[in-house]
């Protein structure tokens, strides 16, 4: 008895109706990203293991897929070797490439060879599959997309302006109401040297990031934990507790920052960049977050979050600016500063929420049904006019029963049959039914396209 057929455990097939939904919001992002004149790129699925190793710490290293060197991938490996067990020693003389974790160190090492070619700015998106060798579960795939954009080569916050209106941009397009959540690296950094815990700015920052989920007490206990003192935790109260419009909460971290350098540089561009998009105007909410803090090892400046108002998510979209991109491949100082839409979790909020546009989900616009082979020979002209005005058509292959053919319109939510009979060959025209009223008129091949088109 032949096995199952079945697919890696955190893989996933994709349907017709779910590709159609998913090419919706990838094709949306896709065309907001040209808008702003950024350019796409593509890298390989397989990078070396030189470029991916040591980029994500020791445990992004066990998370990384490795590809088996081709032929005979034991002859560098000694029987002592094997004996070892050493599965990170092991990995670098079984592989020497790996499946890309995610798309910010392909993009750095893509900037470092093509150094040459770059217009500076360089304004790149890239929409690609990563691969994680996680525990699968609820949420977390091994495969999935990122949709990243980044402008490297330019200080000028004007980028984190646009990137915002981008995020603004997309979002009015989905019709998905969202807050925008912005912070800065340096205001987190000012709050620490205030409070004199320079030295425990992680800690800081982790326990107050979770004070949405778990309330200041706990955060409080939290930062026991991790060492900071009675007298430090005291004046951290009135900054994470600080609440108010943007301006006021600017005006106040302001006179509790005002001894800190590099804290009132943070408050200085968080209010260009607030001040910039309200002259502009967004359609979303913005909003300064004192406990946002993501990615604190990586971002060195503005930091962004984005979550759905209308239906509990996490983050949808995250980014920041960074100062040294390509330092990992010996080029520092190249400044940058990125976003990434999560294109799965906007697939499951755009599903709660029932904002797929039926265009976008329904593939074919009408059906000729096929009633045998001089029919089919009078249709067939027609279906190609129909086509070149733009609308998908499709005759069915097979003179099957009346019934198996609507039933085939009906399964793919095909909302026009057009019927061709001897009556309406006679007459040069079809029969075209409205499949949700029912409603059937006689039509040339004009009408039909004027019909179909305008729904």
């Amino acid at each position: 008895m032949s096995q199952k057929p079945s697919i890696p455990k955190g893989t996933r097939d994709f349907g017709p109706e779910e590709m159609a939904k998913r090419n919706y919001i990838f094709n949306t992002i896709k065309d907001v990203y040209a808008l702003y004149g950024f350019q796409q790129i593509e890298t390989p699925a397989m990078e070396t293991l030189h470029t991916l190793m040591g980029k994500y710490g020791e445990e992004g290293d066990k998370l990384l897929f490795k590809v088996l060197n081709s032929g005979d991938y034991l002859n560098k490996v000694t029987d002592e070797e094997l004996r070892g067990r050493n599965p990170l020693h092991l990995a670098t003389k079984l592989s020497e490439k790996g499946l890309r974790y995610d798309l910010t160190v392909p993009f750095a090492r893509y900037v470092v060879m093509h150094r040459d070619e770059l217009q500076m700015p360089f304004k790149r998106y890239q929409i690609q599959p990563v691969w994680r060798a996680d525990r699968p579960q609820k949420g977390r795939y091994r495969e999935f997309y990122q949709c990243d954009a980044d402008v490297v080569g330019s200080d000028s916050l004007l980028n984190e302006v646009e990137l915002m209106q981008i995020v603004d941009t997309v979002f009015s397009k989905f019709g998905i109401r969202v807050q925008i959540k912005i912070n800065n690296r340096k205001i987190l950094t000012g709050i620490a040297e205030t409070i004199g815990a320079s030295d425990k700015i992680v800690d800081i920052t982790v326990a107050i990031d979770k004070l949405e989920k778990i309330g200041i007490a706990q955060v409080n206990e939290e930062l026991r934990a991790d060492g900071l003192s009675e007298e430090a935790i005291t004046k951290l109260q009135p900054i994470i507790s600080c609440q108010g419009t943007n301006e006021e909460k600017l005006s106040i971290i302001s006179g509790v920052l005002k001894n800190s350098e590099v804290g009132l540089k943070g408050i200085e561009e968080t209010k260009f960049i607030l001040s910039t998009l309200q002259a502009v105007g967004l359609k979303n909410e913005i909003q300064f977050d004192l406990t946002l803090a993501r990615g604190l090892n990586y971002y060195t400046g503005a930091i962004f979050e984005v979550k759905a108002l209308d239906t509990p998510m996490g983050s949808i979209t995250g980014g920041g600016r960074y100062d040294n991109l390509t330092g990992i491949f010996g080029m520092p100082g190249l400044s940058g500063v990125g976003i990434s839409f999560g294109a799965d979790r906007i697939y499951d909020v755009l599903n709660a929420l029932n904002l797929y546009p039926t265009e976008a989900v329904n593939t074919t616009q009408v059906l000729f049904i096929n009633f045998g082979e001089t029919e089919a020979a009078y249709c067939l002209p027609i279906i190609s006019k129909v086509r070149q005005a733009g609308i998908r058509a499709e005759l069915y292959p097979d003179n099957a029963k009346m019934k198996k053919q609507m039933a085939y319109a009906n399964a793919k939510h095909i909302p026009y049959v057009a019927l061709a009979g001897e009556n309406e060959i006679n007459s040069h025209k079809v029969t075209l039914k409205n499949m949700q009223s029912g409603e059937q008129s006689l039509a040339d091949v004009e009408e039909l396209i004027a019909l179909v088109a305008n729904g």
